[in-house]
């Protein structure tokens, strides 16, 4: 019998087979099973021999892999590591130049382009902070009037002022105001009368006609002082204020919401201010209008709206003390007590009640020319008693000196433009009567009181320019009965930045 050829790996074992078949017993199994048993065997075998030569070649192509990524840049997470470490160092170098270059990385670039445009914000916002608080402003006045069988009279003037915030002190806000005044051309000639028809008028008497030159008109510091000292600021609710410096008293005494700026409202100087103490000349100013004072002032607004003040001002008066020739020894003093209330419905109104004593004044006399001691009182009052309508009036008396008239009373009102659908426009209305002193009647024959009434419109153009036609009525100039009554036509345009 031909014996079965094996593979070398099984030769062996099938040499062993073979050898226990042929001994065995007659009730072996026959060889041809074996032999079918081994030959499936030998088929695993080979199975089994190919997959591990699978499993050989794959492992060694990893390895081939693995060398290959060690060789290519990159491939590894070392090398990865190198590339980032050089890239950062290449953006910190580019970074710490200001310089912007296209040789640099994108990254960097765009930092500093973003850097940059900060930078040019954070400049703009420092400049606004800079400015915060800061106020200016612009005015320019030209006024044209014509009166009857006297003449006509044109005139300008400008003002410009400034307040600057100063860093605060503790709790202690302050600031500096500085205002400047220039103008050209004089009031109406040839009028003698109590009042003055034109308040805007500003002509330096030193200068020629043709000149016109700007001055300091005011330069004052202001301190505001939350009350009770050393306690919480924002919830106080009294303030002291003070106030040194060139001013012009009126913008801190006798102040009135409806007539009280000349630009704007009424033209006529009794409408303007209290008639004793400008055109009576009671407030003793220099030649400009204004004069060195100190004012302080003690606010209360626990009960705001309904708030309340009482102010004390000292000016230099006179020839010498109004303007720096001398010292406060003899000043104007004012008090004066003010409060804002709410009447008809919670309308506002203003009401202030003041007195004033000048050891400066004039008399009436131009012959006299050493001065003497005024005094007097005074009230001023604006109410609103709708929505566009606001009545004013006021009312002085002298109680000590030599004046043309010891009297004084006005009473007006300003209608806003809204009833007739033109809410930026304004119309106001206004008399006034002064009354003769005893003694300057018998020195100048003047037997009665002079009367004065004006009527006005102001017409917007814009924001920032304004028309206002008006109408001045002077009966018994001068407290003159004899004299016939004065009439003037006005046109007044103003420029307001």
């Amino acid at each position: 019998m031909r014996r079965p050829v094996f593979p070398k790996p099984l030769a062996l074992a099938a040499a062993l087979l073979c050898a226990v078949i042929s001994g065995a017993n007659a009730a072996a199994p026959p060889q041809a099973d074996l032999i079918k048993l081994l030959e499936k065997l030998n088929q695993r075998m080979e199975r089994l021999e190919q997959r591990n030569a699978e499993l050989e070649r794959e492992v060694r192509a990893g390895r081939t892999q693995q060398r290959q990524a060690r060789t290519t840049p990159g491939g590894d997470v070392e090398t990865r590591v190198q590339a980032l470490e050089k890239q950062q160092e290449h953006i910190a170098r580019s970074l710490e130049s200001d310089a912007i270059s296209d040789k640099e990385p994108e990254i960097a670039t765009r930092l500093k382009a973003v850097e940059t445009q900060a930078q040019s914000v954070l400049a703009a916002a420092r400049k606004i902070d800079a400015l915060d608080g800061i106020q200016a402003g612009l005015s320019l006045s030209t006024v044209a009037q014509r009166s009857s069988g006297t003449g006509s009279q044109l005139n300008y003037r400008g003002d410009t002022y400034v307040s600057l915030p100063l860093a605060a002190v503790g709790d202690i806000q302050h600031k500096v105001f500085a205002q400047f005044r220039l103008g050209q051309g004089g009031r109406l000639n040839n009028l003698s009368t109590y009042s003055m028809p034109n308040a805007t008028a500003f002509q330096l008497g030193s200068l020629p006609a043709d000149d016109s030159v700007a001055v300091l008109a005011q330069a004052w510091y202001q301190a505001d002082i939350p009350l009770p000292f050393a306690g919480f600021a924002p919830r106080s609710k009294q303030r002291l204020e003070l106030n040194f410096g060139k001013m012009d008293p009126f913008v801190f005494f006798d102040q009135n919401a409806a007539a009280g700026d000349e630009t704007r409202q009424f033209l006529n100087s009794v409408f303007v201010h209290n008639p004793l103490l400008d055109a009576g000349g009671d407030i003793g100013v220099d030649a400009n209008g204004f004069a060195p004072g100190l004012r302080l002032s003690y606010y209360n607004f626990a009960n705001k709206p309904q708030a309340w003040r009482v102010s004390l001002g000292i000016f230099g008066t006179g020839a010498q003390g109004s303007n720096y020739q001398r010292s406060l020894a003899q000043p104007l003093v004012m008090l004066q007590a003010e409060t804002e209330q709410r009447f008809l419905g919670g309308l506002a109104g203003n009401y202030r009640a003041y007195a004033w004593r000048n050891p400066q004044a004039s008399h009436f006399d131009s012959n006299v020319t050493a001065p003497e001691q005024h005094s007097g009182w005074g009230i001023s009052a604006d109410q609103r008693i709708g929505d566009g309508v606001t009545l004013f009036g006021r009312y002085g008396q002298q109680m000590q000196g030599n004046v043309r008239f010891d009297r004084a009373l006005t009473v007006g009102a300003e209608v806003n433009g809204s009833y007739w659908s033109r809410g930026g426009d304004s119309m106001g209305v206004a008399a006034g009567l002064l009354k003769s002193s005893r003694d300057y009647r018998s020195f100048a024959n003047a037997n009665s009181s002079e009367q004065v009434g004006e009527l006005y419109y102001r017409y917007r153009i814009s924001k920032q320019f304004e028309l206002s036609p008006s109408f001045q009525y002077i009966g018994n100039p001068g407290g003159d009965g004899t004299v016939d009554a004065i009439k003037i036509l006005g046109l007044r345009a103003q420029l307001t930045y």
